[in-house]
């Protein structure tokens, strides 16, 4: 978990970035920014940078595909920086020129670049130095009312920054170096052309920790359940609904995920669990994220993944039927006289 609030910022410089495509260039500031003397901007410049991070769960490292960390560059200066071998100017010039080498879509947006170094920023719960690096490219319009004598004077400024709104961000804790570091993404363009952010910017995949491992389990066995289980055994919707039910309450009940324990209580079938293993390997070998057998489960993805996790059982235009559990109360059958299908629902109570 990531927090922010006792952070302090040291250094903060400020470039700007064109489009290489679109023959735009990057302008270098000669030094950093100076606030020493500034109460306020700092903590709105902590609101602009570092409140989105609150809710950035999934965390990234550094790699490159020919598996030497080195070859990547921004990973290469930022190394550099935290071993004190190049000053906090000079790593945010070194970054700037990369972010424009790889700025070649021709509908990213130009924009300012800040790079600032952070002390005690807190990342699972150990205090760790970090570098920040924000992207700010879209601004707007803003009016400004101001007393004056007998009323009010009103005036605007243009190509302003809205501070609740951050464009693109990361955050990389100085902590498992070797690993490629801590890193934390935020982008909020969502757009095709803004993948260079993560793919040729940053150069980045995901850590596979236990947030990672949740989410992919939990991903997997749903997509295991709706497309795979049902070509060897026979399963009406109800079944399926049921075994993502069972899954799920696995997930919000308990601390840690056990392989053996979960086969026994939620898949209930030794060939369905053999069937399971044979699926998880080939999202292993296709993605190269491995599955342990044992993990803590991190609620946050429990979480996310839960809205994605179908209960209901649609028929026809007309009914929507919601099952959260006891399948064995609920029958499905055939009426010959209709030549409809229809469901038998067993309850006590209607409310």
């Amino acid at each position: 978990m990531f927090f922010h609030q006792d952070a302090v910022f040291e250094n903060l410089s400020i470039h700007h970035v064109g489009n290489k495509t679109n023959d735009e260039f990057y302008i270098l500031s000669d030094n950093p920014v100076d606030f020493a003397e500034d109460e306020i901007l700092p903590e709105l410049l902590m609101q602009y940078f570092m409140k989105p991070f609150t809710k950035a769960n999934e965390v990234y490292q550094f790699y490159h595909p020919n598996e030497e960390l080195q070859l990547n560059e921004l990973y290469h200066f930022v190394h550099k920086y935290f071993q004190g071998e190049i000053l906090f100017h000079e790593l945010s010039k070194h970054i700037t020129k990369h972010l424009y080498e790889v700025s070649e879509h021709p509908k990213i947006k130009s924009g300012e670049v800040y790079v600032v170094s952070l002390k005690n920023v807190q990342m699972e719960g150990e205090e760790r130095d970090a570098i920040g690096i924000f992207k700010s490219e879209n601004k707007e319009t803003y009016l400004k009312v101001q007393p004056l004598q007998g009323g009010f004077e009103l005036n605007y400024e243009r190509e302003a920054i809205n501070i609740n709104k951050l464009d693109k961000g990361v955050v990389i804790i100085n902590d498992d170096a070797e690993e490629g570091y801590k890193v934390l993404v935020i982008d909020q363009t969502n757009q095709s052309e803004a993948v260079y952010w993560k793919d040729e910017f940053l150069k980045i995949k995901s850590r596979n920790d236990n947030y990672q491992q949740t989410g992919n389990l939990m991903k997997v066995y749903k997509n295991f359940v709706n497309d795979k289980l049902d070509e060897v055994f026979e399963l009406e919707t109800a079944d399926k609904i049921d075994l993502l039910n069972r899954s799920m309450n696995y997930f919000k009940t308990k601390e840690t995920f056990d392989k053996t324990e979960f086969e026994d209580e939620v898949i209930a079938n030794p060939k369905a669990a053999s069937l399971f293993d044979e699926y998880k390997q080939s999202f292993t070998d296709e993605f190269d994220m491995p599955f342990q057998t044992n993990f803590d489960i991190a609620s946050p993805a429990v979480k996310k993944m839960q809205s994605s996790y179908k209960s209901v059982i649609k028929l026809d235009k007309n009914f929507h039927v919601y099952v959260h559990g006891k399948r064995e109360y609920l029958e499905q059958g055939y009426d010959e006289d209709k030549g409809m299908n229809y469901y038998k629902l067993y309850f006590e109570n209607e409310g």
